[in-house]
């Protein structure tokens, strides 16, 4: 079996999802700025995206009397699971990382290995065979993003904090695999709205215990309001509306296909970078822009397109 194409509205939400996503570098960056600390930023990020997800299933339930809001009690381990590899994992790894290693780093294991996991492992577990074009367009898209991220070249800081935040970010790419595989399975018994709501709820508990192992729980009640503004974003837009069109999309077309949009990814951060931060776009970044696209749109076109 080969893996699915997509649709032109499903493209359009993985378009506003990775506009969301590659923009939460430079937000994150901002709160950092702040004084926040990265424990601390996805704490409260998941705690206030938590209570919005609750709201939101309320809302529901009054609207859709025979909506579930309960899952099955064999389910609860899996959904822990998805909570700690896609919440509390991996924000504390991705977040720690970019303090000790740098964002460039973090970002090439995010969206260069976990879509390369994500594919691979599809195609053994949920027979998503790939086609030739495909896997050129993987592969394309990789060094477009490559490109984009370091300028075409990579130097490694020869020091233990950087070697100890890369060894941090390489949990990354495998817990982004392992949470977006297993909530391919679950989103087959369950409305993908109500298990990212569990997941983000969850996850943001679970966080609690680091944050406070980490003594930033007091944060929150001296923070900026840019550093408001900051976690309401990713609360709001990166959370919430983000984490269920990822799931929404991954159950119409599959993993391998849904996860190639991560290439543009670090192409929305460097815009945003260039107009908030000030960095300068250069020829570099277009050409790995070029090549992101070209890339995504081989491995999404239509096969008898």
């Amino acid at each position: 079996m080969t893996a699915k194409t997509i649709s032109l509205f499903n493209a359009f939400l993985m378009v506003i999802l990775i506009f969301f996503w590659g923009s939460s570098f430079v937000i994150v960056k901002i709160a950092l700025r702040e004084g926040l600390t990265p424990i601390s930023i996805a704490t409260f990020r998941f705690l206030i995206a938590g209570g919005l997800f609750l709201v939101a299933l309320f809302i529901k339930k009054n609207t859709e009397q025979d909506y579930r809001l309960l899952v099955k009690k064999k389910d609860a381990p899996t959904l822990l699971l998805l909570a700690l590899t896609g919440t509390t994992f991996f924000f504390t790894a991705q977040y720690t990382g970019v303090q000790m290693a740098g964002a460039s780093i973090a970002a090439i294991f995010v969206c260069l290995l976990a879509p390369i996991f994500i594919a691979v492992l599809s195609a053994n577990i949920f027979k998503e065979y790939l086609m030739n074009r495909q896997i050129f367009g993987i592969g394309l898209a990789a060094a477009g993003a490559f490109i984009v991220i370091t300028g075409g070249t990579l130097s490694v800081s020869n020091n233990r904090e950087f070697l100890l935040g890369s060894l941090i970010l390489l949990l990354t790419p495998v817990l982004w695999a392992t949470y977006s595989l297993l909530g391919k399975k679950i989103m087959e018994r369950y409305n993908p709205f109500l298990v990212v709501a569990y997941v983000t709820m969850l996850g943001g508990l679970c966080l609690i215990p680091f944050a406070w192992a980490e003594n930033s729980l007091h944060q929150i009640f001296t923070m900026s309001l840019y550093s408001w503004l900051a976690i309401l974003f990713l609360s709001l837009t990166c959370s919430l509306v983000g984490y269920y069109i990822w799931f929404y999309v991954l159950k119409q077309v599959g993993a391998a296909v849904t996860s190639s949009f991560l290439f543009a990814e670090p192409l929305v951060t460097v815009l945003f970078a260039v107009t908030f931060v000030g960095e300068e776009l250069t020829l570099t970044i277009f050409a790995g822009g070029l090549l992101i696209f070209t890339g995504v749109y081989l491995v999404t076109r239509s096969k008898h397109s």
